[in-house]
């Protein structure tokens, strides 16, 4: 919005000169001092922190942008130009992720990944592959953005007294397919009615089913061992790195569960959550189902 001052001085002008009073005097600024290499720079030092480059601030401010920018490419620049050069390069204001580093040295942690990247490409058509992860259902709602009228702030109802209930998923790697179990407890029970679901009513005809899964505890508990000795080899797991998260495909589909289900819900008891839940798996299964006859057909 245009400040009065503004207003006043193009109304003057226009009065003055008339429509020669409306151009836009500032062709007459000179050459941007904003170069490719400036933009490169910028580039380059948003991903770290400002404590790499010497200070002891963590977090970036558009004025700590312009110094280290200043003294690694000798131009400074106006906060207002640094704040139309970030809208124009898309560097938003945004929320980290917190993480846990790997425990294991980096040459370890990138055989086992390239272990299961070649498993992805090599598993015969009889087999089946799978992205294996459990997630948490609260009754208390997920706290997370929403649009809201300037000035206001929405309300999100809370039960008070929490209830939970836990699924178990798994992912098909290449159909996108999910099933899951639902259970009150995350145990190593749940697991092991994921592994009669999968071999006796999911992919009955799979001569192996491999498992890529994390090191959560109920994935290699003593009763899952003995689960998985009774299947007489048709299951195989498959572990992840320690803390590699990003790794697992199906915790993108916890993450967009909890972004149309779970966040801001409004369901007063768990039952209703829950159908809530399913409802938006079985839609999402249809979807994909439908994009890959299509792919398929083509």
């Amino acid at each position: 919005m245009a400040s009065s001052f503004l207003v006043y001085d193009v109304m003057h002008r226009f009065i003055d000169r008339g429509l020669l009073g409306l151009a836009d005097r500032r062709e007459d600024n000179g050459e941007s001092k904003v170069t490719e290499e400036y933009e490169a720079e910028l580039l380059a030092i948003v991903p770290g922190s400002p404590q790499d480059y010497g200070h002891r601030r963590p977090t970036w401010t558009q004025e700590l942008l312009i110094l280290v920018l200043y003294k690694r490419t000798g131009i400074r620049i106006s906060c207002t130009t640094m704040s139309r050069l970030l809208k124009r390069l898309h560097i938003r204001l945004g929320r980290p992720k917190p993480i846990v580093g790997c425990p294991w040295k980096t040459r370890r942690r990138k055989r086992r990944l390239r272990e299961i990247e070649d498993l992805l490409e090599s598993v015969p058509k009889n087999e089946e592959i799978l992205y294996v992860d459990e997630v948490d259902i609260h009754l208390n709602p997920k706290i997370g953005p929403d649009y809201m009228l300037q000035g206001t702030q929405k309300t999100v109802l809370t039960p008070g007294k929490n209830k939970k209930r836990y699924l178990a998923g798994a992912l098909n790697a290449r159909t996108g397919r999910l099933t899951w179990v639902e259970a009150d407890q995350k145990n190593s029970q749940l697991f092991i009615l994921q592994l009669w679901q999968l071999v006796g009513r999911d992919y009955p005809q799979a001569k192996r089913i491999h498992l890529i899964l994390d090191n959560y505890r109920i994935h290699s508990s003593f009763q899952t061992q003995a689960a998985l000795a009774r299947l007489n080899g048709r299951v195989v797991l498959h572990f992840l790195p320690p803390y590699c998260p990003d790794h697992n495909r199906i915790e993108r589909v916890w993450r967009d569960l909890h972004a149309n289900v779970t966040r801001n819900h409004r369901c007063r008891n768990i039952n209703q959550l829950m159908k809530e839940v399913d409802y938006w798996l079985k839609k999402r299964n249809r979807r994909l189902q439908r994009e890959y006859s299509q792919k398929t057909a083509a």
